[in-house]
């Protein structure tokens, strides 16, 4: 079954609504739904716009759809099509309501409102109601089985490693301009020596040639 859902901006990871199966399980459920929020940190315009990750007994699914995230955790053996299906469902409604105010948000949580949505489609597609929805999605479903899965250690892993890897790259380009640096500098004085040691000896030649 879905056991929680969110969404979340992809530019910058801002959640937008979320549901939770209830109240308790919503408490037990806060690891998870700090877990999604890292997730949603990792995003980027690379991303895959279908994937599923798993994480101890559960699995995130996600779906990308312009400038939103849809997310829901799921036990494991919960069929990966019906959730891709409840979320392409989430994308449609979310758009038609709210697809014009995504961009101006600032605070989180923006359209909470759009929880009732979730908690009835949510009921739907648990009960098996939702699935009279699922032809219209055949075709862009019939590739379920491609959309890429991945571990949710893994994926929270690489934020460090592209980290690292900025930093190095950051330190070595600070020790490259450093270089370019000291290079004109060494340049500047070789010319300077060069000039030096010509007009002394243009000197010694005019003292030599007037003088004697």
């Amino acid at each position: 079954m879905v056991l929680m859902t969110i969404l979340a901006r992809t530019s910058d990871g801002l959640p937008l609504a979320a549901s939770v199966q209830d109240e308790q399980s919503g408490r037990g459920l806060l690891d998870y739904q700090n877990q999604a929020k890292m997730l949603f940190k990792k995003l980027t315009p690379n991303s895959p716009l279908k994937c599923s990750i798993s994480t101890g007994s559960y699995i995130y699914h996600y779906l990308i759809d312009g400038e939103v995230c849809y997310l829901c955790l799921c036990d494991q053996g919960y069929s990966k099509k019906t959730a891709f299906t409840y979320l392409e469902d989430l994308a449609r409604e979310f758009n038609v309501q709210y697809s014009r105010q995504v961009a101006a948000a600032r605070r989180p949580y923006s359209f909470i409102e759009f929880d009732l949505y979730m908690s009835k489609a949510r009921r739907q597609f648990s009960e098996g109601v939702g699935r009279r929805h699922m032809h219209q999605l055949r075709d862009d479903l019939n590739d379920v089985q491609r959309i890429m899965m991945d571990n949710i250690d893994d994926v929270l892993s690489r934020g460090t490693a592209l980290q690292d890897l900025e930093t190095k790259a950051s330190g070595l380009s600070a020790v490259s301009q450093q270089y370019r640096k000291d290079a004109q500098y060494l340049n500047l004085r070789s010319t300077f020596a060069k000039v030096a040691a010509a007009s002394f000896l243009v000197l010694i030649f005019l003292l030599y040639f007037f003088v004697f």
